[in-house]
């Protein structure tokens, strides 16, 4: 699998599944940073997933399509593209269509066992599937914790076939003061595997001996 390049998400098109993980926050983020950057989404969620924006969100979507694009900007829609989750016929599911990478955050640990062992019930699985299969840039973000054996064995999987396994760790050497600065890490790390530039959070650089942060006063997220 070549590696993504690095450039603007204007005018790239993204698949990004919501799983019935906790974690929805993470998804959302990358779904309105890859819009506000000009990139076209396709956007797939499980109906474990609208439970879960419900109770971590706070969102209570209307059944469809247009629940879903109400979780962006009305000014962000014209990008979007909502797909039910058995529309196995749709464009996410071709390998012929021009995608240029599959996101699913999060990522249900049981999302994650059939897309290891190539066992598609639903488009996002199909969408996973195919980009393994066409070398598309695919990354899985699990947020389960502790993770069994079994767990573990499917995301090495997952890895072995070309996946990149992204856990929702995020890390504290910037000093987050807020949950958000914590979703924007995870997310920055998710657009640097897809080769898309951001300013999402500071870049880690070796500390002046003198100097009590890695960054300039005044800089970081």
């Amino acid at each position: 699998m070549s590696e993504p390049r690095n450039r603007p998400a204007a005018d790239r098109s993204f698949v990004v599944g919501l799983t019935g993980g906790s974690g929805v926050a993470y998804g959302l983020r990358l779904l309105d940073v890859l819009l506000r950057d000009g990139a076209h989404v396709q956007l797939v969620a499980s109906d474990a997933a609208r439970r879960v924006l419900r109770h971590e969100a706070g969102r209570d979507l209307r059944a469809g399509a247009d629940g879903l694009r109400e979780l962006v900007a009305p000014e962000l829609r014209e990008r979007l593209a909502v797909f039910p989750i058995d529309s196995v016929e749709s464009t996410p599911a071709s390998g012929s269509a021009p995608i240029d990478g599959v996101v699913i955050c999060p990522c249900s640990m049981g999302t994650a066992a059939r897309i290891a062992h190539g066992f598609s019930t639903n488009l996002i699985e199909r969408a996973a599937d195919v980009a393994l299969k066409e070398r598309r840039r695919l990354i899985v973000v699990p947020r389960e914790t502790p993770l069994s054996t079994i767990h573990l064995r499917n995301l090495l999987l997952l890895a072995e076939a070309g996946a990149v396994v992204l856990p929702a760790m995020p890390g504290f050497y910037h000093r987050p003061a807020t949950v958000a600065q914590l979703v924007d890490f995870v997310v920055a790390r998710i657009l640097d595997h897809l080769g898309v530039t951001h300013e999402l959070v500071a870049r880690w650089r070796t500390p002046d001996p003198d100097a009590t942060s890695p960054w300039n006063e005044g800089e970081g997220p």
